[in-house]
């Protein structure tokens, strides 16, 4: 089978490979469509903190069941689904506590242990694939993943309803968007400097989207919101100043969550976590009710067909849909491949 690989910094070739051979307990996926995820950019601009070069990338996947193990009941071939990229140990202090996402031992796709995803066939364990509905697109399903990484970074906030700030817009900030509109959020800020992405989120019902390149951001946040500042902001984005630009926006006793994955140092003047009494968290990936939340949000009456850009067609075009992405060639919120 073909299999497209990051081989050098910015450099995809396709190989061809074994097609992978299934457990008792994993079903065998015919990959239909391989979302392009902005942590994949991490490995193929070579800064990945545990993925590098040769490897498999990709993760966000939706095809068809074309093989099941023996003791596998929940699937049949022909079946139509998407994974939950990501399997725990089952016994660590993590997994017992149903954090699969902070597993220190957890397998994960593009790595020695599980193949990638762009790849014309994909194993799985049979307790993390999850069945399309047949109006579900595999297009849709695969915008499962990403949408459940928003769905967690809501779902993690101690605050639950308010007015929200989402610092950055592109796929991730956009899809927490979408559910923080669900949950009935109000107002919605969105900032982003490009004009596509700002324009993206107010067709998609943000109430304000500002340009941080050119607009005192704090202040219009404070504007909109009668003087008192956000109840929570959602950091979807690595510029040096977002964290302090974060702070600015929250009222006393606001909550700050970070999505974005800000490998590089950046200055930060924590005194004003101190000061405003501030609460901050991480969101790492998901845990599976996010997941179930997610794939439930797509089988149901969430139509995010317009959050799909740009679509193309065949593996080979797996190095131009990195490309669109990471230089921004286009405008973009998510890159699809079809592999089949």
């Amino acid at each position: 089978m073909k299999a497209a690989f990051v081989t050098d910094v910015e450099k995809v070739e396709v190989k061809e490979i074994e097609k992978p051979v299934i457990t008792d307990t994993e079903v065998l996926i015919k990959a239909k469509t391989v979302g392009v995820c902005g942590s994949d950019l991490h490995l193929f601009r070579g800064t990945h903190p545990f993925r590098h070069a040769p490897a498999i990338l990709g993760h966000e996947i939706a095809g068809e069941v074309v093989e099941v193990g023996s003791r596998v009941t929940k699937f049949k071939p022909g079946d139509r689904v998407t994974v939950e990229p990501q399997v725990g140990c089952g016994h660590c202090e993590m997994c017992e506590k149903g954090y699969i996402s902070l597993c220190p031992g957890k397998k994960v796709p593009g790595t020695p242990k599980w193949i990638g995803a762009f790849a014309e066939y994909f194993n799985a364990e049979e307790d993390i694939v999850y069945k399309l509905e047949d109006k579900t697109s595999y297009e849709m399903g695969t915008l499962a993943e990403p949408l459940a990484v928003a769905v967690h970074t809501i779902n993690h906030a101690e605050t639950k309803s308010g007015s929200l700030v989402i610092l950055g817009a592109g796929t991730i900030g956009q899809l927490v968007l979408a559910v923080a509109k669900q949950r009935g959020f109000g107002p919605i800020i969105v900032t982003d400097t490009a004009p596509f992405n700002r324009e993206f989120a107010l067709a998609h019902g943000a109430d304000a989207a500002f340009d941080p390149l050119t607009e005192d951001v704090p202040a219009k946040v404070k504007e909109l919101t009668g003087g008192r500042g956000a109840d929570l902001v959602i950091v979807a984005a690595g510029a040096d100043n977002i964290l302090d630009q974060a702070c600015q926006c929250l009222h006393k006793c606001g909550e700050m969550g970070i999505v974005a994955m800000i490998t590089k140092e950046i200055p930060f003047y924590c005194y004003a976590i101190v000061f405003n009494e501030i609460k901050v968290y991480g969101a790492m990936c998901y845990e599976p009710k996010d997941f179930k939340e997610a794939i439930d949000m797509i089988n149901g009456d969430l139509d995010l067909s317009d959050y799909v850009t740009q679509e193309m067609d065949g593996i080979e075009k797996t190095q131009e849909g990195l490309d669109i992405l990471s230089q921004k060639k286009e405008n973009v919120v998510k890159v699809l491949i079809k592999i089949s």
